[in-house]
């Protein structure tokens, strides 16, 4: 029985989880669960699966469910700890009970709670790209340190892992991330300056939360994907490319010296990835319908165009530039697809925020957390002047 915390749990990530500790409760126990703001669903998780500790990020919605904890007739019986605040999130990564840490918080708040269940020596599931893409040699060289296992979730860099799976390193030649494209891949440049939120979110192949799917429109998401394949991987990132595979199919290849790529296959769906990371090294059989080629009938893959999706580009920018860049360019990131999802700028400005943030800072070679920190604080605060 492997004992494990989930941090991001009313998430898309956080729910698919839970549906796999559902579907094998032989295998898996929840003991610990973080949400962000989202009280009423994460009530009806505690409900279900009774963990011993929950947190939420808000401190209002902690107070909430404590209230709802002390008065609720078919919650008076569980003996949970409820905490808040990034302390309370840190708290519950670093517990003593678990076995395993899924990390799906999404964006920077990830960060804190990912670092505290590595150093507390707990394997990672992780979903968090952010952690990577803002503190890479930080988080990977923390896990070094205290022999921790990072399992990769996102759908890609599982497609990897699993493609270099008896493989040498060394005769790696490079690495190829898949892109759908998002639902805006047709569209051209002069009809996007009008697209709203709803049109944006209804993603062709993937069901993710509001953020990922705004991501996946700009390609963003990707360009976040090629940092943290870096890290994960220990790759330059001139040796990383991303295609356009509008199938879904194949999640990610792996280019090896000689000329031979392996490929990871199968149908778009969250749990493959995810259950291969909680279970590894075993796989578990997962009651998933069968890749049918045949339907497919066709595989495409073309390069990305830079000019309708710039986010890419500043993304493999941040990277080569390395020390605080990519901090900035997430910030940057998460503060404008925030207004876009509040309809405070258009859907083009995103990237022209990430753009002028950018430019305007000075990055740190070589930083520690604390300047990280304050890197992703200084292109948050950049970034809502400009929207302002």
């Amino acid at each position: 029985m492997k004992k494990l915390v989930l941090l991001g749990s009313t998430g898309s990530i956080g729910a698919n989880t839970l549906q796999l500790v559902a579907d094998f409760p032989d295998r898996f126990q929840v003991v610990g669960l973080t949400a962000g703001s989202n009280n009423d669903k994460l009530i009806a998780q505690i409900r279900r699966f009774r963990p011993r500790v929950a947190a939420l990020a808000d401190e209002a919605a902690a107070d909430r469910l404590r209230r709802q904890c002390r008065s609720r007739r078919d919650l008076r019986d569980l003996k949970i700890e409820i905490l808040s605040g990034t302390d309370g999130l840190i708290r519950v990564a670093a517990s003593a009970e678990a076995d395993m840490v899924v990390s799906a918080i999404v964006g920077s708040a990830g960060l804190a709670p990912t670092l505290a269940a590595i150093r507390a020596r707990k394997p990672i599931a992780l979903a968090n790209k952010e952690s990577l893409v803002m503190a890479g040699p930080i988080v990977c060289e923390e896990a070094r340190r205290q022999g921790v296992a990072i399992l990769p979730v996102d759908s890609e860099h599982s497609a990897i892992f699993q493609s270099m799976a008896g493989q040498r390193r060394t005769d790696v030649r490079r690495l190829i991330l898949t892109a759908s494209g998002g639902p805006l891949l047709d569209l051209p440049l002069s009809k996007r300056r009008t697209i709203k939120p709803a049109q944006a979110l209804k993603h062709p192949t993937w069901r993710m939360g509001n953020k990922i799917t705004i991501d996946s429109a700009t390609l963003m998401n990707k360009g976040l994907e090629v940092i943290e394949a870096r890290w994960l991987f220990d790759i330059a990132p001139d040796r990383i490319d991303v295609v356009i595979h509008r199938q879904s199919i194949v999640h990610s290849m792996v280019e090896y010296r000689d000329g031979s790529v392996i490929a990871q296959m199968g149908i778009p769906d969250m749990r493959g990835p995810l259950a291969y990371a909680l279970n590894y090294p075993e796989r578990l059989p997962l009651a998933l319908p069968s890749l049918d080629l045949t339907k497919v009938k066709m595989l495409t893959f073309e390069a990305p165009d830079l000019k309708k999706f710039p986010c890419l580009g500043y993304a493999y920018e941040a990277v080569k530039t390395g020390g605080t860049m990519p901090a900035v360019l997430n910030a940057a990131n998460e503060a404008a697809v925030r207004a876009y999802l509040e309809g405070r700028i258009g859907f083009l400005a995103i990237a022209r925020v990430i753009r002028e943030t950018m430019d305007g800072h000075i990055p740190q070679a070589a930083p520690g957390l604390d300047d990280v920190l304050e890197a992703d604080r200084w292109g948050r605060e950049r970034a809502l002047k400009m929207i302002q």
